[in-house]
């Protein structure tokens, strides 16, 4: 039971990380395409690149190693950003999108928590 329990916690802590990550990584790239793109203030570049360097350190925490991480965490980063879609842009993600977080997230499941040997 204590095992269960223990790999459920794993679970939700390192999607909440990826989540946390996935935010801090679009913010920093949002933040220079409203000062490009509609005009924003340039001083929108401050908090894009604190943004960016925050998403940077989040990967480091994650204790597998770094590629195993890069290539999970883009599944995250996929799902997060259809909800961007939705909740920033007003853009509901259709069907298509929806079968496609899927597929990404059953993908960084079987990346992050597929038993391995000598781990």
């Amino acid at each position: 039971m204590a095992t269960r329990e223990g790999g459920r916690s794993r679970v939700v802590k390192t999607f909440g990380l990826f989540l946390v990550t996935a935010l801090a990584e679009i913010i920093g790239c949002y933040l220079p395409w409203l000062w490009l793109r509609r005009d924003g203030s340039a001083w929108l570049l401050l908090p894009a690149a604190a943004s960016l360097a925050l998403f940077a350190w989040l990967l480091t925490l994650h204790p597998d190693a770094s590629g195993r991480i890069y290539a999970a965490y883009g599944g995250v980063y996929v799902g997060t950003a259809l909800l961007w879609l939705w909740l920033v842009d007003g853009i509901r993600p259709g069907r298509w999108d929806v079968l496609g977080v899927s597929l990404c997230l059953a993908g960084m499941a079987v990346i992050m928590f597929a038993p391995r040997s000598g781990a």
